[in-house]
């Protein structure tokens, strides 16, 4: 009768433990909230840049779009556990989709955030100084940054960007791409970065992105962009 008891109770013991392993494995795993984050603005606070039909069409339907398809590529799978950009660091050996939504979900929750009603003119401070030090000048600058974003064929990115050594550099990269990726002809982290697909424009400039890429800088948020500068310094 004792024999059969503490059988009993060691199997439960040994019961009792799995689970806590698994609990435990559980915990380790948590899933990785992804918000999807209001418009800091109205849809029509961009009007002097982008007209307010495109913006709630933009925001809604394409960024919801890249948001919902992202949570549905990673359900069940281990990518539930980890941050966009450890998703990026090895994007190379995720899906398409994993690819292309969580770089169309990144990209613009900065896109928007970089913009502002009261932006414009010209960076302050120590992104100011560094964009001088990096390009000569703001004029440069400018320049370097509307060639990478009017020759980028087809549908991508213009990007300002940050190295590993905190230095400055303007990249651009296709589809839903960005220097996050592991894929990225050159890598960083990006803290300006400007929409050149038809989507983002082509209402107001059609085939214009030139006009489109110079209006950009009369909206460009650069207390934002500085401040994730300072951030990577």
């Amino acid at each position: 009768m004792k024999k059969t008891i503490l059988v009993s109770i060691f199997a439960l013991l040994i019961s009792f433990g799995a689970q806590a392993q698994k609990l435990g494995s559980l915990s380790e795993s948590k899933t990785v909230e992804h918000p999807f984050n209001p418009l800091p603005y109205s849809y029509d606070a961009l009007e002097k840049a982008i007209d307010s039909e495109t913006m709630n069409i933009h925001y809604n339907k394409h960024f919801r779009g890249y948001y919902n398809n992202f949570l549905k590529a990673i359900e069940g799978t281990e990518l539930q556990s980890k941050s966009l950009e450890e998703i990026f660091a090895s994007v190379s050996k995720q899906s398409t989709a994993v690819r292309n939504n969580a770089g169309g979900y990144f990209n613009h929750d900065l896109f928007w955030q970089v913009m502002s009603p009261n932006g414009g003119g010209e960076p302050q401070g120590s992104l100011g100084k560094a964009i001088a030090e990096s390009f000569g000048s703001f004029d440069n600058f400018k320049s370097a940054f509307e060639k990478a974003a009017a020759t980028r064929f087809g549908s991508g990115w213009a990007w300002l960007a940050v190295d590993e050594q905190g230095k400055l550099f303007i990249t651009s990269t296709p589809n839903q791409d960005n220097p996050l990726m592991d894929v990225a002809e050159k890598q960083g982290t990006p803290i300006l970065g400007l929409d050149v697909w038809e989507h983002a424009y082509y209402l107001r400039y059609q085939n214009m992105r030139g006009s489109y890429i110079g209006k950009f800088w009369e909206v460009v948020n650069w207390p934002e962009v500085e401040k994730r500068f300072n951030a990577l310094q």
